[in-house]
């Protein structure tokens, strides 16, 4: 039995669909390409697939993976071949490798936040303010007895390092969010956070996860 890792790119329409939906798609491909797949044991026997670090809804990314173990002999080109044939255009199989880390090694990941606004000068200092604050209050949702409440965290702590400037007529965010196991920041968050902190209205936005790192700021895979 051999473990490989499949690292792929979920862009485009596929980034409103689910982490859920995601798996059952990976699922329902390897099944159509073929792949020799080890299989749980039990009454409902499923595919074994692990995968690196859960998607936002709506956030597209170059850099999820997902591992799996295969039963029979087939090469790392041959399973990125049959797989890109039958998954959707949205959704591509960019690595198949054998070598890879622990999902727990992931400490960082860095984001791509693109805005546009009727005054992207304007929009563009006033979210410089709100990265600039000593303290970055989010509303999270919690609960208070039975009842679901939002309350207020500060996620500055979550924040490793930013730029943004404008960029043929587009606010860009480049930032390092936290994103291991025990320290993570959903990067929806932020922007939800910083939209309702600067009080201006987006004419449009996408937000794109390009890379994860480890502790040393070195790309994991």
């Amino acid at each position: 039995m051999r473990e490989v890792r499949l690292r792929f790119a979920k862009q485009g329409r596929l980034k409103y669909i689910s982490h859920l939906d995601i798996n059952r798609a990976m699922a329902r491909a390897f099944k159509r390409a073929g792949i020799p797949l080890w299989y749980t044991e039990g009454f409902n026997p499923h595919p074994y697939m692990s995968f690196s670090l859960p998607l936002s809804l709506g956030v597209e990314s170059l850099c999820e993976s997902v591992d799996i173990r295969l039963i029979d002999e087939i090469s790392n080109e041959e399973i990125k071949r049959r797989m890109n044939i039958v998954l959707p255009d949205d959704l591509r199989i960019l690595d198949v490798y054998d070598d890879f880390r622990d999902n727990s090694e992931i400490v960082y990941s860095d984001y791509v936040y693109k805005f546009q606004f009727t005054d992207n000068e304007s929009a563009l200092e006033k979210i410089k303010s709100v990265l600039e604050n000593d303290e970055i209050l989010a509303l999270k949702k919690g609960k208070q007895g039975r009842k679901r409440v939002f309350k207020e965290t500060d996620i500055k702590a979550f924040i490793d390092k930013y730029s943004v400037s404008i960029r043929n007529d587009v606010i860009v965010l480049n930032i390092r969010l936290f994103a291991g196991p025990d320290k993570n920041l959903n990067p929806s968050l932020l922007f939800d956070t910083i939209i309702r902190l600067i009080e201006t209205d987006f004419e449009w936005k996408s937000i794109s996860r390009i890379s994860l790192l480890d502790k040393d700021y070195k790309e994991f895979k």
